[in-house]
């Protein structure tokens, strides 16, 4: 990954307003999953999974690496599922593992990474999924993250060409940072990908929605149908609107 000139915003990082994962937001996170550009059925998805690994998420670390492995698990009656984890974290560093294609090893990549402060670079991040889709089709860009602080317009650009190559962006927005709120909303419509807030309260939830959109990204609409139909409860009566 190379590095780039950026002129941050210098936005502050705020936990801001907790906001728990709501059957409205669910709702309208997966209406946006159902416009996302289509997925071939069958094979192996690529989904690259892109973490906020700065100091204010450190509390939140250890839960994202339980959660990842729902993404394996509820990919895996449909051929699999590999993954790359992007994550930046201190002073100008951003890294990028290999693919990965089980759970112990990208369970074992995020253990060895610890939070250190510094400022946000999701643009690198994004400009990585690009790379990469440009040599092998990825199917999906998964964001986690607190807070922007960098050119919201170059983000935008970036995410509208990720989204003409075929790379939705599905940004889960920790805590209630309004700035990061509007830019990752604008990153979600532009990529044809889907947005949403949640807190350490409804983590759990997301687990569930990071197999969704791994279902997606291995399968398209027909595998993630079939994924809420086998999840049940929740999942299911929020996924049941995608099979119109």
């Amino acid at each position: 990954m190379t590095d780039d000139k950026r002129q941050p915003a210098k936005t502050p990082k705020s936990g801001g307003v907790s906001a728990q994962i709501s059957s409205a937001g669910v709702d309208a996170f997966l209406r946006d999953l159902r416009r996302a550009p289509p997925t071939p059925s069958g094979g192996r998805g690529r989904l690259i999974f892109a973490l906020d690994a700065t100091a204010s998420r450190e509390p939140s670390w250890d839960r994202a690496c339980r959660l990842q492995g729902e993404m394996f698990e509820a990919t895996a009656a449909l051929g699999g599922l590999d993954v790359k984890l992007v994550y930046y974290r201190g002073f100008n560093e951003c890294k990028a593992s290999r693919w990965m294609a089980n759970a112990a090893d990208l369970h074992r990549v995020m253990r060895a990474v610890s939070c250190l402060g510094g400022e946000t670079q999701i643009e690198r991040a994004l400009d990585h999924a690009l790379t990469e889709t440009k040599k092998q089709r990825v199917n999906a860009l998964v964001f986690v993250g607190d807070a922007m602080e960098e050119e919201v317009d170059r983000l935008c650009q970036l995410a509208g060409e990720l989204g003409l190559n075929g790379v939705p962006i599905f940004l889960f927005h920790e805590g209630g940072n309004p700035i990061a709120a509007r830019a990752f909303q604008q990153m979600a419509k532009l990529s044809h990908g889907a947005y949403l807030r949640f807190d350490l309260a409804s983590a759990d939830r997301l687990r569930d929605l990071l197999g969704a959109v791994a279902v997606y990204a291995a399968g398209g609409y027909r595998a993630l149908s079939a994924y809420g139909e086998k999840k049940g409860g929740a999942v299911l009566r929020l996924t049941a609107q995608l099979r119109g």
